[in-house]
């Protein structure tokens, strides 16, 4: 197979050898928004993130082998990749434990106050509080139960929380008390100490989370976002936080991003914010090596 690579993998270049032993022809471009450094005719499998956002995937008429290095699919127009019998893999799992353990630091973050007593470390100042919070006891409701909801799921549960589970596919499965399908959302996110939506960004779940089920939620929960940010109808969610009917939210993933500087998001003391970060951890690489050469080993 004629295999396009793009820098998107970071450690593409030192395993090309290891490629190529599995009967692969390798091109390599650094930078995806760059010219192509062979024919697009040539190519019939690439390894990419973001490739076809500057190079429409339609110019790649002998194209029969997508391997993403991110967990989403929504740089790749799926229409056309399944009308043209095209084989597409996402780097599912590769990500899902440093994602669920984010979520879990979020979260604990929160509920022990932790920026108020490093402030306080900063200004050696000596104040106890008394209303930090546990997490044992507490219900979990994760939307979206895939590799990384389950993570999630396992390290929550390994806490003491009840996990919830709200997915396309219904299903009994642990460490999740029940998987929920879709239609079960409004009724359990009263329920909810912490919602965790991992879910992908489709059309059907563009602002699933909107006004109307914002205003379901305990002001007392917390809402981690580790998705998408278009998941969330950040608008609504920016006026429940500053009225404080949402008591606090762990923010990857936004509409916009960067997040502009001029977002209110940036001041509230209780959001903790970071720029899409969350799914870096040191055993990804070892984890999409494997994940790529597995699903190329499977073509021969």
């Amino acid at each position: 197979m004629n295999l396009l690579i793009t820098g998107a993998w970071a450690g593409a270049k030192t395993h090309i050898a290891e490629i190529e032993a599995l009967g692969c022809r390798v091109a390599f471009l650094q930078q995806e928004k760059d010219p192509l450094p062979c024919e697009t005719a040539w190519v019939e499998g690439v390894i990419c993130n973001g490739l076809f956002l500057h190079h429409p995937i339609g110019q790649f008429e002998n194209l029969r082998y997508i391997q993403l290095t991110s967990a989403g699919f929504d740089r790749v127009d799926l229409d056309y990749v399944r009308s043209r019998g095209i084989r597409i893999h996402n780097a599912r799992g590769v990500y899902s434990v440093p994602m669920a353990e984010f979520a879990v630091s979020g979260v604990l973050q929160l509920c022990k106050q932790a920026a108020f007593f490093r402030e306080n470390q900063k200004n050696r100042r000596w104040e106890k509080r008394r209303d930090l919070l546990e997490l044992c006891g507490k219900t979990v409701v994760i939307l979206g139960c895939g590799s990384v909801g389950t993570e999630c799921a396992k390290r929550f549960s390994a806490f003491g929380c009840r996990v919830v589970g709200v997915d396309l596919f219904p299903r009994a499965a642990e460490p999740y008390e029940a998987v929920l399908p879709l239609d079960g959302l409004d009724k359990v996110l009263p329920e909810a100490d912490v919602l965790v939506l991992t879910l992908p960004l489709t059309p059907e779940s563009a602002r699933i989370l909107d006004r109307r089920r914002l205003g379901l939620l305990r002001s007392s929960a917390i809402l981690v976002n580790i998705s998408r940010g278009g998941t969330v109808d950040q608008a609504a969610l920016t006026e429940a936080l500053r009225e404080r009917t949402l008591s606090g939210a762990v923010l990857d993933v936004f509409e916009e991003e960067p997040l502009p500087g001029t977002s209110p998001l940036w001041d509230l003391d209780n959001v903790l914010l970071t720029p899409h970060n969350s799914f870096v951890g040191d055993g990804n690489a070892a984890r999409l090596r494997r994940l790529i050469l597995e699903n190329l080993s499977a073509e021969r």
